[in-house]
C-alpha cells in the first residue's frame, strides 16, 4: 500500500450517478463482463429504493474523483442482507476496498438489533470468481466462500428451432392489467425453492419489474394452459444485449419441456428482432436443474461469480417462504 495516498469515504449523492456508473463500468470491464455493468437510469432507479445517506459509501480522492462504490441493502426481515462494492481498476491494492468492507460491515450491524432474536443475521458479497485480490480480501476479513453463479450467453448463428409446447400449453399476449398478478404468484411459486430466494410483496415486485429502463411487456411470454398459468419467461434489454431475465415453470408442469420451451421461444422472438447475442444470469447449483436446461440449449458460461458471506449474528435460518 502507498502510504502517500489518500482518499475519504461519504455518503453518494445524486450528483455522484454518472461517475459511479463509469466506475462501475470500468471495473466491470476489467472484470471480463462489460454487460454487467449498470446505466445511469438503472442505477438511479436503483437508489430509488435506498437511504443514499446511510446506505452508500464513495471513496473519492482528494481531487474529486470517484473512485470506488459500496452500497447496503437489506431484504424483508433484515436478517439476510447485502453489499454490492466496485473499486476502479486504476486504484487497486490502495486500502480503498479495505475501506469500503469495513464501513458495510458496520452499517450492516445495525440491522441486528432489527431482526427476530433467534435468527441468524448474515452478510453478503459477489464478485466474479476470477478476481484474486478481491476474493484474498474478503477472506483476510472473516469472509468466506459459499455459492457460485454463472453469466450465461449464447450467440445464434441461424433462427433457433421452433419451440414444442407441451399439448395444451399456448403462449398469449401478454396484458399487464388482466395478467401481471397471475405472472406475480407464477415467478414466485417457481422460484421459492431456490436458494436465497425471499418473496417480495407485490408492491415491491411491480416497482422492480415495471420500472421504465427495464419493463418491455413485449418480451413477457407467458405460457397458458387453459385458464391457468404453467410458465413465464420475461425478457428485457440489459446494456444493449438481449436478456432473459426470468423463466420460471411451476412445479406441477415441470418435466414436460416447457422450460426449454419458454426459451427457445425467447430466443426466436429477440432472433426476429435481429439481436443473435442473448444472455442470462443463473445459480451454478440451481436445484431445478436450469443449468443443464440453458446449456441443452446451446448456452455458455460467460463469466462465473462467487457468493461471500459473513456471519454477523449465528441464530436459526427462517423456514421456507419466511424473510
Amino acid at each position: 500500500m502507498n502510504n502517500a495516498f489518500s482518499f475519504t469515504l461519504r455518503p453518494a449523492t445524486r450528483e455522484d450517478a454518472p461517475a459511479v456508473v463509469e466506475l462501475i463500468r470500468a471495473e466491470c470491464i476489467a472484470d471480463g463482463d462489460p454487460d454487467d455493468a449498470t446505466n445511469l437510469q438503472e442505477l438511479l432507479d436503483d437508489w430509488q429504493n435506498l437511504n443514499l445517506l446511510t446506505d452508500t459509501f464513495v471513496a473519492v480522492t482528494p481531487q474529486g474523483q470517484v473512485i470506488g462504490y459500496e452500497e447496503f441493502s437489506a431484504r424483508p426481515g433484515h436478517a439476510n442482507l447485502l453489499g454490492d462494492g466496485y473499486v476502479h481498476p486504476d486504484f487497486k491494492n490502495l486500502g480503498i476496498g479495505t475501506a469500503l468492507l469495513q464501513a458495510l460491515e458496520n452499517r450492516a450491524r445495525q440491522e441486528i438489533p432489527l431482526a427476530e432474536a433467534d435468527r441468524r443475521v448474515f452478510l453478503r458479497n459477489f464478485m466474479t470468481a476470477g478476481d484474486q485480490a478481491g476474493r484474498a480480501l474478503h477472506q483476510s476479513l472473516g469472509w468466506r466462500a459459499i455459492r457460485y453463479s454463472w453469466s450465461m450467453r449464447i450467440d445464434l448463428e441461424s433462427a433457433p428451432p421452433s419451440p414444442v409446447f407441451p399439448a395444451g400449453i399456448e403462449i398469449r399476449p401478454f396484458d399487464q392489467a388482466q395478467h401481471l398478478q397471475a405472472v406475480y404468484e407464477t415467478i414466485e411459486a417457481a422460484f421459492a425453492d431456490h436458494w436465497g430466494h425471499i418473496r417480495p410483496s407485490f408492491s415491491d415486485w411491480k416497482k422492480k419489474y415495471l420500472s421504465p429502463e427495464r419493463y418491455e411487456p413485449d418480451l413477457w411470454f407467458a405460457a397458458w394452459e387453459g385458464q391457468q398459468l404453467a410458465g413465464v419467461c420475461i425478457c428485457r434489454w440489459r446494456n444493449g444485449l438481449a436478456w432473459v431475465w426470468n423463466l420460471g415453470v411451476r412445479r406441477a408442469w415441470r418435466k414436460r419441456g416447457l422450460g426449454m420451451a419458454l426459451l427457445l421461444h425467447a430466443f426466436g422472438e429477440f432472433y426476429r428482432r435481429g439481436h443473435t447475442r442473448i444472455g442470462l444470469g443463473v445459480d451454478a447449483s440451481n436445484p431445478t436443474g436450469a443449468t443443464r436446461l440453458y446449456e441443452r440449449a446451446g448456452m455458455r458460461i460467460e463469466t462465473e461469480y462467487v457468493c461471500y458471506e459473513k456471519e454477523l449474528r449465528p441464530g436459526s435460518e427462517p423456514e421456507e417462504g419466511e424473510p
